[in-house]
This record gives structure tokens, sequence and C-alpha cells, in this order.
């Protein structure tokens, strides 16, 4: 029965840890922007890469 005990308090300790982890993510700007870097695949350059002689 001990050991439950244990598991709950190691659990409890990981979601803590998870959601200090998440904050900070949100804190530095990590999700700042999520729709920009999925559309930058589609859209084609408008500039040719300059020739070479």
């Amino acid at each position: 029965m001990s050991i439950i005990y244990l598991l709950i308090g190691c659990s409890v300790l990981l979601a803590l840890v998870f959601l200090a982890a998440f904050f900070w993510a949100q804190r530095s700007g990590q999700n700042d922007d999520l729709y920009t870097p999925s559309m930058r695949i589609l859209l084609d350059d408008e500039e040719e890469p300059p020739a070479e002689k």
C-alpha cells in the first residue's frame, strides 16, 4: 500500500514539472505565431536565384 503513495507523489511531482515547463514556454514566446510556419511551405519565393557566370 505504501508504494501507491510513492507513485502518487511521483506523478504529482512530474505533473508539476510539465506544468512549469508549459508556463515557461508560454512566457518565453514559444507559441506566439502558429499560423505562419505552417503556411511558409505553401508559398513560393518570387525571386529567382542569381545566375552564375
